[in-house]
């Protein structure tokens, strides 16, 4: 029980205060990349506490979802952060669901999001909610099936049964399946988190804005939940990524030695990804609304096509 607590804890708090880091690096070294100076990789928990001591300005045509939607979003992205191994191969609350919890409850709060957009009767909120649904609608499948064609192996839909699978056997990433399923999943973690060439977190654009579209009417602490949530929705699929395909460091226990060992690996994985991400984002441009299901689609198929190879091969 006292494990318990603490891995619940640990990983909790791990979330909370590692995913606005993450999310300052990323926007650090494509800075650099673009020989630009940047912001401070810690810039993400200044926003946030400026966000906290703002007031807000809430539309007069809100309704209880407007207000109810930073609050579900916050909940729902944290208990799918606890769902995940991240530096232990027993993920705190893997009792209680698997990767259909994860994506679940992902998706609630995309829905509540999406409400929340539609909620203050914008055109830009409309507009952002269409665009948000369309994209979710084709990532999710394909994210869905590039995580079954692990389980499979593992014989489980638990992320901890998987990870602890995974430990116990040979070096895998060069077979067909699980490199198709990598590449998708991928593919799905740039489009759920809105990077380029999908979005662009940096523009309110109206031709270019998803994402932002929907939280244009946020602001104050209202916004701060939300864009905590966005960065730790980032780390959570990061970690899904790193710890399914590499789960090399993860611990077997919470023993205090156990967890820093795998702390440093987590977080080597979590930075070598997303010096990846930022590759991705430096060397593509954005791509035009209506190619954005083509990208998504060759998600769906390379997951389809490493689903099925796990019966070929």
């Amino acid at each position: 029980m006292i494990e318990q607590v603490v891995g619940v804890v640990t990983q909790m708090a791990l979330v909370l205060f590692l995913s606005p880091l993450i999310a300052g690096f990323i926007r650090t070294l494509k800075a650099r990349l673009q020989t630009r100076r940047g912001p401070s990789v810690l810039q993400p928990y200044r926003d946030l506490y400026k966000l906290w001591r703002k007031g807000m300005v809430i539309p007069e045509t809100a309704s209880w979802i407007f207000t109810a939607t930073p609050y579900v979003l916050f909940a729902t992205t944290l208990l799918a952060g606890l769902l995940i191994p991240a530096i232990s191969a027993q993920a705190p609350l893997s009792l209680f669901g698997g990767v259909l919890a994860v994506v679940y409850l992902l998706a609630l709060g995309r829905f509540f999001l999406a409400l929340g957009g539609l909620d203050t009767g914008s055109s830009f909120g409309g507009l952002g909610s269409s665009r948000e649904m369309t994209i979710s609608a084709i990532a999710e499948p394909a994210l869905m099936l590039a995580v079954f064609t692990v389980a499979l192996g593992a014989g489980s839909t638990n992320l901890s049964v998987v990870a602890q699978s995974a430990l116990g056997q040979s070096w895998r990433f060069l077979a067909p399946s699980q490199m198709l399923a990598f590449a998708a999943l991928f593919i799905a973690l740039i489009a759920e988190t809105g990077r380029i060439p999908v979005d662009n977190p940096a523009t309110h654009l109206e031709l270019t804005m998803i994402h932002e579209a929907m939280i244009l009417e946020y602001s104050g602490p209202y916004l701060g939940l939300i864009e905590w949530s966005a960065a730790m929705k980032q780390l959570v699929l990061m970690a899904l990524l790193v710890n399914v395909f590499f789960p090399f460091g993860l611990s077997s226990d919470w023993s205090p030695t156990a967890i820093l060992i795998s702390l440093l690996w987590f977080s080597a994985k979590l930075l070598v990804l997303a010096a990846a991400v930022v590759l991705v984002e430096t060397t593509n441009a954005k791509l035009r609304l209506f190619r954005v299901p083509e990208l998504l689609a060759v998600a769906f198929v390379l997951s389809a096509m490493a689903l099925i190879s796990t019966f070929l091969f």
